[in-house]
């Protein structure tokens, strides 16, 4: 039988999508009172500027906004489906404008880090000139992305993920709110799920909530118990397919680096085409395979980085379909290489014992000495130079006092890491550092 009440084809992200500042969700140091964007908005005065932050944080949705409460022309374009001829065209009806005393238009550009270089070059122009005010928004840093002359004429902004607190309201203000979702009688008794899947994309976290409850819709049934169990259970039902708008985005390249971190070659490679077939930015791609061959492969084969850093150039030369080839090679290669995340570790380490420590005073014998009167208050005084020693090696201290025996780096379990540890044992047996 069909359900009491039919839910609206339009999604509810786009339903309980917010109209003006005081609606939006997070984002307090943008957008909280006396913050840059707000304080932009209040004054009537706009500049181009950068969204850059995870999917699902409002970037589009606060561009929106923006424009409403400005008054301005709002234009949009999709890196993913637009090419120069759409900007050009775009910037000409913003041109056009200019002639009826209108404040110049907004044109926002989604995934702006996938525009090519030629297409960010027919932005500048319209920049400089005024023509428009560029909002542009990015999952990915845009220093690498963005070319330098367009970046300096943008304020980049970031936007974190919401929190749980925030994720929480959003679904609870849904079912309050939704001119829909209020007429059915709906409990949530558990979160969790919810709120692991969505990873603070408050548009995962709508979507989530709309799948289970479209689920449990029917006649017979007047009231929704909402549970983790049943969220899985919906879930596992209905994510078939890569989204090439980026929804499984962060899912599909977690299954692709911890399949390669876990030395399955076969698994990276499905993955790596799942991600290539949906059109993922093989320069995203790329990135996370530099990321990964420091952290999970690191000095267990430091060759490991060199290759990701050249498979990382040479898909900028050669472009798709052949650098399918380049990252595939690349992949394989870093898959069934020996692991060790111990520069990785040592580095957390390090910082971690940095903030607990604060900052310990430089030993004299390691300073610099530069004028006479450092040199006469003991600066460098009593250094030993390592080349002057047997081996290029002397055991000295080179840590504050207080930590001076202080361990950061532990050498991994593989064949180069235990020439090392050996090599660190016997250079420091004095001082034990390195004992098993």
């Amino acid at each position: 039988m069909e359900p009491k009440i039919q839910l609206p084809n339009q999604p509810l992200a786009d339903r309980m999508r917010p109209k003006s500042l005081d609606e939006y969700s997070g984002q307090e140091h943008l957008v909280g009172k006396g913050a840059v964007i707000r304080t932009m908005v209040e004054s009537g005065s706009m500049s181009s500027f950068i969204l850059w932050g995870p999917p699902g944080v409002g970037k589009t949705t606060l561009a929106k906004i923006i424009s409403h409460q400005l008054n301005r022309p709002f234009y949009s374009l999709s890196a993913i489906n637009s090419g120069v001829k759409d900007v050009r065209e775009t910037i000409e009806k913003a041109r056009k404008q200019q002639f009826f005393n209108q404040p110049n238009p907004v044109l926002f550009i989604d995934e702006i880090h996938r525009f090519s270089k030629s297409q960010q070059d027919s932005l500048l122009g319209a920049v400089e000139a005024g023509i428009i005010t560029l909002i542009g928004a990015t999952t990915e840093n845009p220093s690498f992305e963005v070319i330098s002359p367009l970046l300096s004429r943008c304020q980049v902004y970031i936007l974190n993920s919401l929190d749980k607190d925030q994720l929480i309201a959003l679904v609870n203000k849904a079912l309050k709110e939704d001119s829909y979702l209020k007429k059915l009688d709906v409990h949530v008794l558990e979160y969790e799920a919810m709120l692991q899947y969505s990873g603070g994309d408050a548009r995962k976290l709508y979507n989530t909530l709309e799948l289970v409850i479209r689920s449990e819709l029917s006649d017979e049934v007047d009231e929704i118990e909402i549970t983790n169990d049943k969220v899985k259970e919906r879930l596992q039902e209905n994510i078939a397919v890569y989204d090439k708008n980026g929804e499984l985005h962060y899912d599909i390249i977690s299954a692709f680096i911890k399949s390669i971190r876990g030395g399955d070659p076969d698994a990276a490679v499905y993955w790596l085409a799942r991600m290539l077939d949906g059109g993922e930015d093989i320069k995203f791609i790329a990135r996370r395979l530099v990321i990964l061959a420091a952290e999970d492969i690191g000095l267990a084969n430091p060759n490991a980085l060199l290759m990701a850093n050249s498979c990382f150039q040479s898909i900028h030369v050669i472009g798709m379909p052949e650098a399918r080839i380049i990252l595939s090679e690349t992949a394989i290669y870093l898959a069934t290489s020996p692991k060790s995340n111990s520069a990785y570790s040592a580095i957390n380490a390090a910082l971690a014992h940095v903030k607990q420590t604060g900052n310990l005073p430089v030993p004299l014998h390691l300073r610099n000495a530069p004028t006479k009167l450092m040199k006469d208050i003991g600066y460098g005084k009593d250094y030993k130079y390592a080349h002057s020693y047997e081996g290029n090696f002397v055991s000295d201290q080179f840590l504050p006092d207080g930590i001076k025996n202080q361990q950061f780096y532990i050498p991994g379990s593989n064949s180069r890491e235990n020439e090392i540890r050996k090599t660190l044992e016997n250079n420091w047996k004095d001082k034990k550092k390195y004992d098993k």
